[in-house]
């Protein structure tokens, strides 16, 4: 699998990373249903001996769990790949999740991120959400010293909006930005993608198959009996109005793939590759064999008939 390098940093990424935050498992507010430490650790390694070299987690997923998990995975391994965490989103005692931008609070989540994933130094330490607006230059700040301390190697950004990436630009360089993207997520097209390719800040989009939804599994059945505590159950996207025109397009997808060999999310995700500002995309995965369905993706070109057909598909939509 080749690499790129992510914005001007010595970093060289894959064009897919593994995705950690589904391997939280249960009992936080964005959770993904219960998940076997044992499956999520093998998964790890499938993505590793795929060629993957790097891994995106951040704190809050499973409220610290993830990043342990990911430090079993890692454990005893002499060329481990690259690992990139996430601070701002806190959670209380009685496991609120909240956010902050103040020093203080960054460098605590710094220091605890660094104690579960077991690692000297964090490849890409990076500002989840960009809340509170008012602390953006508090916490870039703060993100700008801790890499000076040698703490993280690397600082970037995620879901910022232009605007916020100018004011934190202004006090040290961002390393990258990650945002949300997918053929039916598209915001980031119009100012941001051409923003950070003026600037050459990298850029790894999160949710390049939409939480699962165009990997090709996902019918209204199963759907409907996610658990619980599976975030997806109640979000627009896997719900009615919209659910049935995604799943049309999940259909396209799967019909493409089958020329190639390929599975629908491999499709999706080659999609999101497509654009060259984009340097690489997180792909999520809780078990090995999702991990083989998906590793594919990195190599594969969608041809200009085949992009043609999809914004076919987006323009008929919306007449």
């Amino acid at each position: 699998m080749g690499t790129t390098q992510l914005g001007t940093s010595d970093l060289h990424v894959t064009p897919i990373g593994f995705g950690a935050w589904a391997i939280g498992g249960s009992g936080w507010e964005f959770a993904w249903g219960s998940q076997d430490d044992r499956d999520s650790i093998a998964a790890i390694r499938e993505a590793l001996d795929a060629g993957i070299n790097w891994i995106d987690t951040a704190a809050v997923y499973g409220l610290g769990h993830s990043e342990e998990v990911v430090a079993r995975a890692l454990e005893g391994m002499g060329n481990r790949p690259y690992v990139f965490t996430k601070c701002s989103m806190v959670w209380d005692e009685h496991r609120q999740i909240g956010h902050s931008l103040k020093a203080d609070s960054i460098r605590r989540e710094c220091e605890a991120s660094l104690r579960r994933l077991k690692v000297d130094a964090i490849d890409l330490y990076q500002i989840h959400w960009p809340d509170p607006d008012k602390d953006i230059e508090e916490g870039w700040a703060t993100m700008a010293r801790l890499k000076a301390e040698g703490k993280v190697r690397n600082i970037g950004v995620s879901n910022f909006s232009v605007a916020q990436m100018k004011r934190a630009a202004a006090i040290a360089p961002i390393t990258s930005l990650q945002p949300r993207y997918s053929l039916i997520h598209r915001e980031i097209e119009a100012q941001i993608l051409p923003f950070v390719a003026r600037e050459n800040i990298g850029v790894i989009a999160y949710s390049p198959m939409a939480s699962g939804l165009l990997t090709g599994a996902m019918t209204p059945e199963r759907i409907a009996s996610l658990p619980a505590d599976d975030w997806r159950k109640a979000n627009s996207d896997f719900r009615e109005p919209q659910l049935s025109s995604n799943l049309k397009l999940v259909r396209l997808l799967r019909a493409i793939g089958n020329h190639h060999g390929r599975s629908p999310g491999e499709v999706a995700v080659a999609w999101v590759l497509r654009n060259r500002a984009v340097t690489g995309a997180i792909v999520g995965a809780r078990r090995p064999d999702q991990v083989r369905g998906l590793s594919g993706a990195a190599e594969f070109r969608l041809s200009p008939r085949e992009l043609a057909e999809i914004e076919a598909f987006f323009a008929k939509e919306a007449a």
